[in-house]
């Protein structure tokens, strides 16, 4: 049995599936079977209400984004957030919130398997764009009114320009689900939960 392979899927499927990465840089396919979990950084800008938005490369519409990819194993979608909007726009950022979460079944370029998509909101910690040019063709600081409102995006990125947009208006506590790390039943491991902010007691 190969090691990636879990005996379940070999149970259930009767098949096995070899792979070898011929593109460029690191090898890019998703690692688990059943679901793929990708993460995006919406970084807002609260002094001039501007938000980091990308167009891919790879993609058959050009729109509006905001930088993201696929988590790898062990990796907090925290992590994951801040890591691809710094691979992919050069700048650095800083965890603040999960946004939101889409679950799709029989999204293309899913090889099969589940997508849950997480987006994060971030606060930047610099300004500077260095573009990776091999996944995106373009980066730019946009207003978050013109991202919620532009033709140039897609609905999921226009849904959460609009949230961004009333939390920068009316505060981000009415729409952060912030982070606590808890300690687990496990000795010595801990998780991550994400829930609204309680009122401090």
């Amino acid at each position: 049995m190969f090691p990636s392979l879990s005996a379940d899927c070999l149970r259930r499927r009767h098949a096995a599936v070899l792979s070898l990465w011929l593109g460029p840089g690191e090898d890019r396919l998703p690692a688990f079977a059943t679901h793929q979990v990708g993460v995006a950084g919406a970084v807002v800008d609260e002094s001039n209400g501007k938000v980091l938005v990308v167009q891919d490369r790879n993609k058959t519409k050009n729109a509006w984004k905001f930088p993201g990819g696929l988590s790898d194993l062990g990796e907090n979608i925290d992590e994951t957030a801040i890591r691809e909007v710094f691979e992919e726009t050069g700048v650095r950022s800083q965890f603040r919130s999960l946004l939101s979460i889409r679950q799709q079944h029989k999204l293309p370029g899913a090889f099969g398997m589940s997508d849950m998509y997480l987006i994060c909101r971030l606060s930047p910690l610099s300004h500077h764009i260095n573009l990776c040019t091999q996944e995106c063709l373009c980066c730019e600081w946009l207003d978050l009114s013109e991202l919620a409102e532009t033709s140039e995006t897609t609905p999921i990125t226009s849904r959460i320009a609009t949230l961004l947009l009333y939390g920068l208006n009316n505060g981000f506590h009415n729409i952060d689900l912030t982070m606590k790390q808890l300690p687990a039943v496990y000795c010595g491991s801990f998780y991550q939960l994400y829930h609204r902010r309680l009122p401090e007691v």
